[in-house]
């Protein structure tokens, strides 16, 4: 249900954008680079204690005001995910989740004042690689086939963003709605674990 949600909500913001383009008041486009802490809460027997990867991610947004206060923002993001968990079970285990995604938000901008926004909406995002490194009583570093996983990330996006001029600086937490394994080998590491995300970033407006 999620799922259509967020995929008829995306269709249609999109839709939006491109059809109104041209009545736009103000049409922004530019690049926006920083830093992701990301978390897989993961509910799984032996797990004993998870720690947040921090990564980050970069790419390119258009920012479409249809009023001073009002419009809709569209972004192409690389995004890097994962989490890091320490389980105590038959084995005493670290295992490095090292997610590679790109990521589609289409956000609602709302814009009280000049120098702040507010940002809302749905994102999509495609699983482009995985890589988990292994510590402990089993040592090294794999790249577990897609196919484990299911590849299609999807779910809800909200920040602030603070302007001054051409550049600005902002908070977002990303919240998944798609549980990340597909099959028994992912399903025994991560149970049913979904992305789960804050990104703290600067954009420059061209």
């Amino acid at each position: 249900m999620y799922k259509r949600i967020l995929i008829i909500s995306g269709v249609l913001l999109f839709m939006f954008v491109f059809q109104h383009q041209t009545k736009a008041q103000e049409v922004d486009k530019g690049v926006r680079i920083g830093l992701t802490m990301s978390n897989l809460y993961m509910d799984v027997d032996d797990l004993d204690d998870e720690d947040a990867r921090f990564g980050f991610h970069a790419g390119l947004f258009s920012k479409v005001m249809y009023t001073p206060s009002l419009g809709i923002q569209p972004e192409l993001l690389y995004t890097t995910k994962g989490s890091e968990a320490y389980y105590d079970g038959l084995i005493n285990q670290n295992v490095e989740f090292g997610l590679s995604y790109i990521d589609l938000p289409v956000l609602l901008v709302i814009r009280p004042v000049e120098a702040l926004e507010i940002h809302a909406g749905p994102y999509g995002g495609l699983m482009l690689g995985s890589n988990i490194r292994f510590s402990g009583t089993i040592e090294g570093e794999d790249e577990i086939d897609r196919d484990h996983f299911n590849t299609i990330d999807y779910g809800f996006a909200f920040g602030i963003q603070f302007n001054a001029g051409i550049v600005a600086a902002g908070l977002r937490y990303n919240l998944g709605r798609s549980e990340l394994a597909d099959s028994d080998v992912t399903q025994l590491l991560l149970g049913d674990s979904k992305n789960s995300y804050g990104q703290l970033y600067v954009a420059l407006n061209f």
